[in-house]
């Protein structure tokens, strides 16, 4: 680790989140690793991921940051028990527990769940979805986080947050445009309905389907390739990727500019 590398939760404390974390030279693997509600997501969780995300992010050892489920499924959504305010027992943070706080205070405890999942955009860092199986509702937005999502040909992919009177607010609504433009994104959202790996591959939600069996393989190829190249060029290339669309030609002309010359600088040693 660097000296303003941020500690990294122990393996006791990723799991009593539900979350597990393996890592071997440049490869951090995060596997949500809640089998038996497939993979369901709660607060703490989102917690969590947001402490082990910092903590990711400023290691300069891990360039590529894997993300799955455990077993079968990818993330069937909000653990259900979360939407009731007893159901989860005593002293367990609950979705419901919003309803208690004003406007300020609830906007500022979904910010803080939001964190567990925006920090798979920062440049320090790729992000690579492995999904098999159902990535509903928070899980679709998590899956939506990552840079790059492969897919098994049984994925199946839901915004589920309006069926039950919800929006998505778990960062997902800026890149489901981006993937695929706001009309489908609309679409997908509002009527709540499945997007199998096919389509997901053919509107651009996916880099790549596979069958299942196919699935492991196929990241560690892609994994092996996004480590190839050169750790800081491959930073600031994913920092004009993300500016890209929403900066106005000249200063994107610019920002490339400066980021050339860094590179220039960093490869002469000056």
């Amino acid at each position: 680790m660097t000296p303003t590398a941020v500690p990294r939760p122990d393996a006791h404390e990723l799991a009593a989140a539900g979350l597990a974390l393996s890592v071997e030279g440049p490869v951090a693997t995060v596997t949500l690793d809640r089998q038996e509600v497939r993979n369901a997501q709660t607060p703490a969780m989102w917690r969590m991921l947001a402490t082990l995300g910092e903590s990711l992010v400023t290691d300069d050892a891990v360039r590529v940051v894997v993300l799955r489920g455990a077993g079968s499924t990818f993330s069937a959504g909000l653990d259900r028990a979360m939407l009731d305010p007893a159901g989860a027992g005593d002293g367990v943070e609950t979705v419901a527990s919003l309803l208690a706080l004003d406007d300020a205070s609830m906007s500022a405890v979904i910010d803080d769940y939001q964190r567990g999942f925006t920090w798979l955009r920062d440049p320090r860092i790729l992000s690579v979805a492995a999904v098999q199986g159902y990535a509903v509702g928070a899980g679709f937005q998590l899956a939506l986080s990552c840079d790059l999502r492969v897919l098994a040909e049984d994925a199946q992919l839901c915004m589920k947050e309006s069926a039950l009177g919800l929006v998505p607010d778990l960062t997902g609504t800026k890149p489901l445009v981006e993937a695929v433009g706001y009309a489908r994104a609309l679409e997908i959202c509002v009527s709540a309905r499945m997007v199998g790996a096919a389509e997901a591959l053919r509107i651009g939600l996916a880099l790549e389907v596979v069958p299942t069996e196919a699935l492991d393989e196929t990241v560690a190829g892609l994994v092996q390739a996004l480590t190839s190249a050169a750790p800081d060029a491959v930073r600031e290339t994913k920092a004009l990727m993300l500016s890209a669309a929403a900066t106005p030609l000249e200063d994107q002309r610019r920002l490339e500019r400066e980021a050339q010359a860094r590179r220039f600088r960093a490869l002469a040693g000056g």
